[in-house]
Parts: structure tokens; C-alpha cells; sequence
């Protein structure tokens, strides 16, 4: 799965100030970060606000995407639910023509059980005719896949192929490096953690900040795959004072925020997300100078 190594990027869904997708905005973000060296585009992820669109809406921004990039870049696509039925039926009547991965969220607020979360994903992977990527995300869902069952979905299923962690317990992800089958992929979840998350055994990132600075960030993971450890922690470091004003009031609130201010597509969010203070604006342009 050398596809989904290195940088991806999950790209924002851009709105138009009636809330309306502004199908140009998302033009100009996936040449940005496509134009910034990134090595794969993720589509209706989180970041991308696939909770508040309508599945006509999703295939729509699938297929702007896919014929913006014109087959430049592999493709990861974003299809999750607590309801294990419905995503099983999404996976089988969504037109995956031109997608090369799905990355699935571990089911929110039912707080399943361990052998809950298994059995989810093992409907998911035999019902997915492309590889699937786990995303851990307790933060959000309210539970964790503990290692034990990340290396046993690893091990018993040959289409789940990686995992996106981003529960931030890094004796957890060690463990799970330690353990893996060799060809299983290990990506962060977490910009600010992707640097130590590789230096132990990760092999890329599903990224935000890589679509404001698809360079620096890229680079920065391409230095640290390579063992350019130096040149890496200069790339972490010129990058890290945005993290906190980036996430402090939630996200994709605060990378709209940055993608606004670079002229690359507007700040709407749709309800119920709203926009990040005046204060988090100006610690965002004087970064940005």
C-alpha cells in the first residue's frame, strides 16, 4: 500500500456564504495542495464535514475531485456511520471508480464494545471491494480500537491494510508498530504528533495543516522518512506554533480560517459549526507573515 504512505491530506468541504458547496474553492484547494508536492487526496473525511452533507452532495464533491485531480493522485475516500447496516450499504451502492482506499471511523456515540468494533469492520471489509484504512479517533467517537483489536483486524483481514491513529497514547500506537504485520501501515492522526509518531515506525500522515502548507509538511515527512532527522525538526518546528490556534477552537473551523486568509477558498462552515474568534484570526495572520 505504498499509495497511502506519506502525506495525505483530508481537504475541507469550501461553502458558499449560503451554505452551498462552492465547487471552485475545492478546485483551487486540490491544486494547491496537489501543485505543494502532497502524495494522496482524502475526500469526505472529517475535515471535509460528511456529517452535515447529503449523500448527493458527497458523490458531487467525490467527483469534483476526482476530475479536478485527473488521476494525478491516488484517492481516499471517507465513508463512516454508527450504523454498521448503512455503511455496509453505502460501501455497496457508492461509485468507487477512481478511488484506491476507504478510511472508515470507528462507530461514534453507541460506545461498542471491543468485540463490537470488530465485528464493524469486519462487515465493512467484506462487503469493501478496496482496501480499507481504520481511523481512531476517541475523541470523537467516544472509544478507542484498542491495539489488541487494530492487530487483530490487521491479521485477519487482508483489505484492512492501515490504520489512521490519532487516540495521541503513544504507547499505544508503539504497540501497535511493534506488533503489526509487516505490510500494514501505520499514519498519524495527529499533524503536531507525526514527526515522533515516524522517527517510531509510522509511514505517513493523514494531514490538515497539509493543505495550508502542503510543502513545508510534505517535506517535512519525505525528510523524516528518508532519515533527514535535521532538516525534518526544522520543517516540525517552522510549522508548529499554528497548531494551537489551528485546533484550539475545533476543526475545520480553524484551517477554513488559514485557507481564507491564503486566498485559496472561503471560511463558511455549515451549522452546527461556526467560525473561530477575531483572536484566533489574528494569531493566524501574524503566523502566516
Amino acid at each position: 500500500m505504498d499509495k497511502i504512505k506519506g502525506t495525505g491530506v483530508a481537504l475541507v468541504t469550501p461553502f458558499t456564504p449560503d451554505f452551498s458547496v462552492d465547487y471552485k474553492g475545492l478546485e483551487n484547494l486540490v491544486n494547491h495542495v496537489i501543485d505543494g508536492g502532497v502524495d494522496y487526496l482524502v475526500v469526505m473525511g472529517t475535515t471535509g464535514e460528511s456529517a452535515v452533507l447529503s449523500q448527493e452532495e458527497k458523490n458531487k464533491v467525490m467527483e469534483c475531485c476526482k476530475g479536478v485531480n485527473n488521476g494525478r493522485l491516488p484517492i481516499v475516500l471517507g465513508i463512516a456511520g454508527n450504523n454498521t447496516l448503512a455503511v455496509v450499504e453505502e460501501i455497496k451502492s457508492t461509485n468507487l471508480e477512481g478511488i484506491d482506499a476507504i478510511l472508515s471511523a470507528s462507530p461514534y456515540y453507541n460506545k461498542p464494545t471491543q468485540d463490537g468494533i470488530y465485528l464493524h469492520y469486519k462487515m465493512l471489509s467484506q462487503a469493501s471491494p478496496l482496501p480499507i484504512i481504520l481511523y481512531n479517533v476517541p475523541g470523537r467517537t467516544a472509544s478507542n480500537i484498542s491495539e489488541e483489536t487494530t492487530l487483530r483486524l490487521a491479521n485477519d483481514f487482508e483489505n484492512i491494510v492501515a490504520v489512521k491513529e490519532a487516540s495521541g497514547d503513544m504507547d499505544q500506537i508503539m504497540k501497535i508498530i511493534k506488533n503489526k504485520p509487516s505490510d500494514f501501515v501505520v499514519l498519524s492522526g495527529d499533524d503536531g504528533l507525526t514527526l515522533p509518531m515516524i522517527k517510531m515506525g509510522a509511514e505517513g500522515v493523514i494531514s490538515v495543516i497539509g493543505q495550508s502548507h502542503p510543502k513545508e509538511f510534505s517535506e517535512m515527512v519525505r525528510e523524516e522518512r528518508s532519515g533527514n532527522s535535521e532538516k525534518a525538526n526544522k520543517l516540525h518546528y517552522s510549522l508548529y506554533d499554528f497548531y494551537e490556534p489551528l485546533y484550539n477552537e475545533g476543526n475545520p473551523a480553524g484551517i477554513k480560517a488559514t485557507l481564507k486568509l491564503l486566498g485559496i477558498c472561503g471560511d463558511t462552515l455549515r451549522p452546527p459549526l461556526v467560525n473561530v474568534s477575531e483572536k484566533i484570526v489574528s494569531q493566524l495572520k501574524k503566523l502566516l507573515k
